[in-house]
């Protein structure tokens, strides 16, 4: 049988979901854990027994033998520790034992993950915490159980805990929202669509070059004769190669319940896509850890090195991870559906303010929620939105928001449809606005779309960002309107102010144009062009307040992040700077100077013959010069490097930021130029041509 006709068989089969909960346990524990699942209602002992025995069962029916607490500390990646379902009987044998204590809690080391201060490494005691509205599944043989994890004293140490605190107040300022538009809603969850860039590199290639090897990215690389700028690669016909990775990636990613939707080749020669349906935020954000995971083990199956990393490559289309956010009721009313005639629905747009006050209030948690040493070279060009942070909304919506804030009427637009002019061809129904690609934060018919995350970033953090801020104006909303006489009046006068106040985040315009850094300057809006300028934002005592209102943070846990982060950033800076240098001494060297002894060699032969050897002579002395600076920068590349201050971890940034980065670029700029000189043979790892233009 084929896979086309068996996917809805195929379809969650490694996943211990609701139809095999139904299957496998008593009604009244399925109804209980049901319940759990859909309103956070705390779960008891005796329920999470007989959960951890059926959950046993259909694992080893499945081939599973070990068992493991999934979670995802500040890495950003995902972490496991592997424990055997096997226990000891009596007469030397075993039987397979799981428990609800084990299923429940688990202990793994929490010394060796980024604490940001809050552990010391003597300090080693973590907790892990089974995450019941996240599925467990199958995978190598082990039952996956998605778990929150934090530290002996109580602090979280992950990416899901705050993220499901951020989702519980999302909800709850929702719900007190709704109740003013007579509806009794008990829970409103956050949902997300990440839409996935990455590219696809010869297996050959990647293990020849230590930059793709240590950093994910190419630190060296002239651009070739052809990038892309003929915009053939963008939806193009996809190669048989690849076409038999996303078709095995999608069966496997079927198998674990991720809803695989879309895939189809992106600008940059050699990159891809893959967009999922949209579900609940906390799943999605397993899942897409998931997907990241899949993708790099399907690829090498095939001949390929799957690059998550912003910017793999100079000169052409960084990946990005396109967040399609929304809210929906407990019985699938999407809030920001703008319906038929969005200037009559009133609570759309009082939803839509309330996004709308959330990006301009918190624009640097926005930043700082895609800040990472790789995004950084790739906002701002190449169809990633510039570090700038505002919103997108369209004509339609811009008309009804103008004309709210002038107490004037609003006429409808019409719905208009698109003749083609061919008779066999049906007419198309015309969007009401069209799309900025370069806008970060964009409104796209019943969601926004953030655009600046980077596509190896956890998207827990955005989406934490966005759930909390969102939260906090619903909660003003609320107090405002929850005791006004006239609600009606009072919600009309709430828009307009909110509107009024906070119109200078919205840009439909070209995020790129120069003019609109002029404007944003004159707006008072965030420029925080870079991680070193953004992450110092994230502890600004308006953020604190907000995360402590919320219960998704405490002050020293934001401290903590922050320290975390700030850390990372140069880290990753010091291993690409080390890298960089080994390249030039034990590769990009040799190499010119075999090049040049050859060249000189046949300018000896050539005098010696009475021969003029001009072109030989003028590029022996170009080479020779530019390897000398080469060289040269080189030395003040690791001089710099060795001399970093021993002071606080932002000064340390700083340095990495304003001195180390330069320096690297001044290291760059000759070995590029080198290599477009010196003789392929010579040169000592693939080049853009190589990688990009595989067959």
């Amino acid at each position: 049988m084929s896979t086309a006709k068996n996917v809805p068989a195929l379809f969650g089969s490694m996943v211990f979901n609701e139809t095999v909960m139904k299957e496998r346990l008593p009604k009244d524990v399925y109804r209980k854990l049901k319940k759990t699942m859909r309103e956070g209602t705390a779960i008891d002992a005796d329920v999470a027994a007989v959960v951890a025995t059926a959950m046993k069962d259909w694992a080893v029916s499945k081939g599973a033998t070990h068992y493991t607490h999934w979670f995802q500390p500040m890495t950003g990646i995902t972490a496991e520790k592997h424990d055997s379902f096997i226990s000891p009987t009596d007469d030397g044998g075993v039987m397979m034992e799981f428990s609800g204590k084990e299923l429940i809690k688990g202990e793994p080391d929490a010394s060796s993950f980024p604490s940001g201060g809050l552990r010391a490494t003597f300090e080693a005691r973590g907790y892990t915490a089974w995450d019941p509205t996240s599925y467990a599944f199958v995978k190598d043989g082990s039952l996956y159980i998605p778990t929150a994890f934090c530290s002996f004293t109580g602090e979280i140490l992950d990416k899901k805990t705050p993220l499901l605190r951020s989702m519980e107040a999302v909800s709850a300022q929702a719900c007190r929202v709704l109740k003013l538009f007579g509806k009794d809603v008990r829970r409103v969850t956050a949902t997300v669509g990440p839409e996935q860039e990455y590219f696809l590199i010869e297996k050959e290639d990647y293990a020849k070059r230590k930059d793709l090897i240590f950093t994910g990215r190419t630190l060296f690389g002239a651009k070739p004769p052809k990038g892309q700028e003929m915009e053939d690669h963008y939806f193009g016909s996809i190669r048989p190669r690849v076409a038999a990775f996303m078709a095995e990636l999608d069966e496997e990613l079927w198998k674990f319940g991720i809803f695989s939707k879309t895939k189809h080749n992106e600008v940059a020669p050699c990159q891809h896509e893959m967009a999922p349906v949209f579900t609940t935020v906390n799943i999605a954000s397993d899942h897409n850890q998931l997907t990241m995971e899949v993708m790099k083990r399907v690829a090498q199956k095939h001949g390929f090195i799957c690059l998550l990393h912003e910017k793999p490559f100079d000169g052409v289309n960084g990946s990005g991870k396109h967040n399609n956010w929304s809210l929906s009721t407990d019985d699938g009313e999407n809030l920001l559906e703008p319906g038929k005639t969005p200037s009559e629905n009133a609570q759309f747009l009082l939803f839509l303010t309330a996004v709308i006050k959330a990006v301009d209030e918190y624009q640097d948690l926005l930043r700082i929620s895609v800040a990472t040493a790789g995004n950084d070279h790739r906002l701002g060009a190449n169809e990633a939105p510039p570090a700038i942070v505002s919103m997108f909304i369209g004509d339609e919506l811009q008309a009804i928001l103008d004309a709210i804030e002038a107490e004037t009427d609003y006429t409808e637009m019409v719905k208009t449809k698109m003749g083609l002019g061919v008779s066999a061809l049906p007419d198309i129904p015309k969007d009401t606005t069209d799309r900025n690609r370069t806008s970060p934060f964009a409104f796209t018919g019943n969601k926004f779309e953030f655009r600046m995350l980077g596509s190896a970033l956890n998207i827990a953090c955005p989406n934490i960002m966005i759930n909390t801020a969102v939260a906090e104006e619903l909660r003003q909303f609320a107090d405002e309107l929850e005791g006004a006489a006239d609600f009606r009046a009072a919600l009309i006068d709430l828009i307009r102010r909110e509107v009024k106040a906070h119109k200078r985040i919205i840009f439909n315009g070209n995020g790129y144009d120069d003019a609109w850094i002029a404007e944003a300057e004159k707006r008072g809006l965030h420029n925080l062009k870079s991680t070193a300028e953004a992450l110092p934002h994230y502890t600004d005592a308006h953020n604190v307040e907000l995360f402590t209102r919320h219960g998704v943070y405490t002050r020293i846990e934001m401290e903590s992040r922050e320290e975390a982060l700030l850390e990372e950033y140069y880290k990753t800076l010091r291993i690409e700077a080390l890298t960089m240098i080994d390249m030039v001494r034990e590769e990009i060297l040799p190499a010119c100077i075999s090049f040049q002894h050859d060249l000189a060699e046949t300018v000896l032969r050539k005098k010696e013959a009475g021969i003029a050897g001009g072109m030989e002579s003028g590029l022996l002395s170009e080479v020779s010069d530019k390897t000398e600076t080469l060289y040269r920068n080189n030395e003040a590349l690791e001089q710099v490097l060795n001399h970093t201050p021993a002071g606080k971890v932002q000064e340390i940034v700083n340095y990495y930021h304003d001195v180390i980065l330069p320096a690297m670029d001044a290291v760059r700029a000759p070995a590029d130029q080198l290599e477009t000189l010196v003789g392929k043979k010579y040169w000592p790892f693939p080049t853009y041509s190589d990688i990009l233009f595989y067959v």
